[in-house]
This record gives C-alpha cells, structure tokens and sequence, in this order.
C-alpha cells in the first residue's frame, strides 16, 4: 500500500502537466550551469583548478556524462543537441591551447566526448524506461518544449 502511494507520487511529479515543465526547465539550467563550470574549470590557470583524489580521466567521464544527461533530460532526445556536446568537449580541448601552462590532449576529448553522449544517452534510456514502467500512456508532450 504505502509503495503504491510512493508510485502514484512518482508518476504524478512526472507526467502532470504543471511539475514536468518545471523539471525540464531545472534540467536545462542546471546543464547550462555544468557547461560554464566545465568552461571555467577547464581555461584557468591549472593553479586554479580543483584538485581531487579521483583519477583524471574519472573527473572528466563524471562532469561530461553529468553535463549530457542535464542536456538529454531538459532537452530530450535531439541529435542536434548530443552532437553539440561532442563539439563542445572538442572547443573545450582546443581552447585549452590558449591558456599557459594547460595543454589540450586527445585523450580527454575521447573521455569527454564519450561521457557527454552516453549521459545524454542514458538520460532517454532512462526516461523511456520510467515511462513504460509508471505510465505506459505517457508521452512527452510538444508543450514542454
């Protein structure tokens, strides 16, 4: 009884008409928001820079697949949008050129490029999963956008 409740909650956040605008609008704010960081993080001075104890390809694979999967969610799925993320990895590598004492490597761009697609990816997989398991009548609405 109380999981079914639990359920019933879950599907109305997601499919009433008034929450999901707000969750798309969240989504895209909080992709725009990850994109700057990225941005920031990655063209200042590497004295600058956080330093974590996690590998640095992890950090990459982390903050790009984050990154895609606030695009996939508030976005949907549109390949213009997963081939702008790749692009945007690639920008990202390539402006590093510019700044001293940072250095562009092809291997951060396969990682990144790699992690935005597949959280932008796993964002669709995932909603399309949650909508044929809450709300197999569910779909997503051209008013969302």
């Amino acid at each position: 009884m109380i999981e079914a409740t639990y359920r019933n909650r879950f599907v109305r956040f997601f499919t009433d008409s008034h929450a999901r605008p707000w969750l798309l609008k969240a989504a895209r704010i909080i992709g725009w928001l990850l994109a700057a960081a990225i941005a920031v993080f990655s063209l200042v001075p590497p004295d600058l820079r956080p330093v974590t104890d996690a590998p640095h390809a992890l950090e990459h694979f982390v903050i790009f697949a984050a990154t895609g999967s606030a695009f996939g969610i508030g976005y949907g799925p549109r390949y213009p949008i997963a081939i702008a993320l790749v692009i945007f990895a690639g920008a990202i590598e390539v402006a590093q050129l510019a700044v001293p004492g940072r250095h562009a490597r092809l291997s951060d761009f396969i990682v990144d490029a790699f992690a935005a697609y597949m959280g932008f990816l796993a964002s669709y997989v995932v909603a399309q999963k949650l909508e044929a398991t809450f709300d197999p009548e569910f779909r997503r609405h051209p008013a969302d956008d």
